[in-house]
């Protein structure tokens, strides 16, 4: 799959500090990429480089197979964690000019303009200020105006940021939707249940340095431990935990359950899943078997702690 952006060995300093340490990065085009890291890892000054708000001390950024330049500006649309509209202004005259801002005729800015206030339901908010409106309000008309221009390119900022779940959900799915329709997304979150969800790549940052990217199942089946959840009624704990002691590393755990059956962990070593369960099915009934894939916490956590 060929790439929207390539981020290729780029240094960012700051005096001293070091913001980005030769970072490379390859976003496929029409995917949900997850943009990742701890607070001060780099994302912030990425996305800034992405944006032009600043350049890089060295390396390159290539879009869509030219060279980063000012009129690219108009095939990105960029969503800030930090939401960057004027407070006094009337929502509609401010989507207005942000959007022909962005290159759209003022006749092009209406005609978007109607067609995502009607779809997200705020046609009653075109003569509000922006002051009137909630933060989740506020929310939603700066998203409008970060899609509005159709750009190839989205990067959303902590997007879900002071949304209610019914509002969450929309926004998410509007952001599927403009995958469908050929944008590419980066997504900078610290919510790793939405990385889970939408993120078909991911890249995690740490202290200015790239510690992964790939595709998000690639990741995880680096990160699997070959360990599954079990639950088991049996009336021979003792004889079932010297069967399995013998051939598989095993561990009591906990997980949700109707049941009050034994719980454990078990992490296979040369053995096969198959091999598990018969020995399991031989000694009680199996309520519960279940591969531990690792979340993206779990590998952010494991990561980040490495290092």
């Amino acid at each position: 799959m060929s790439s929207i952006l390539e981020i290729k060995d780029v240094v960012k300093k700051y005096g001293d500090y070091v913001a980005l340490n030769a970072v490379s990065l390859s976003i496929p085009k029409g995917s949900i990429y997850g943009l990742l890291g701890p607070n001060g890892a780099g994302k912030t000054s990425l996305i800034r480089i992405i944006n032009q708000i600043t350049m890089p001390d060295s390396g390159e950024v290539i879009f869509d197979g030219e060279k980063l330049s000012p009129n690219h500006v108009q095939y990105i649309g960029y969503l800030p964690e930090e939401r960057g509209l004027y407070k006094t202004m009337k929502v509609g005259e401010q989507c207005l000019y942000l959007a022909q801002l962005k290159g759209l005729s003022r006749a092009e800015a209406k005609k978007q303009l109607d067609y995502w206030f009607e779809k997200l339901e705020i046609q009653g908010w075109w003569n509000k200020k922006i002051q009137e409106l909630s933060k989740g309000m506020a929310q939603k008309v700066q998203f409008v105006v970060c899609v509005l221009h159709q750009p190839k390119l989205l990067i959303f900022d902590e997007p879900f940021s002071g949304f209610d779940p019914v509002n969450a959900n929309i926004i998410k799915n509007e952001i599927l939707e403009l995958q469908k329709k050929g944008s590419t997304i980066i997504f900078s979150t610290h919510r790793m249940e939405s990385v889970e969800e939408l993120c078909d790549n991911i890249a995690l940052i740490h202290k200015s340095n790239k510690l992964i990217e790939g595709k998000l199942e690639d990741v995880k089946r680096n990160y699997r431990t070959n360990s599954f959840e079990v639950g088991i009624l049996t009336d021979n704990i003792e004889g079932l935990m010297y069967d399995i002691t013998q051939k598989f590393t095993v561990k009591q755990t906990d997980f949700k359950s109707l049941n009050t059956e034994l719980k454990l962990e078990i992490q296979l070593r040369n053995s096969t899943p198959n091999e598990l369960l018969n020995i399991l099915i031989q000694r009680g009934q199996v309520t519960h078997f279940m591969e531990k894939i690792p979340s993206v916490s779990d590998i952010f956590i494991h990561a980040v702690s490495e290092k």
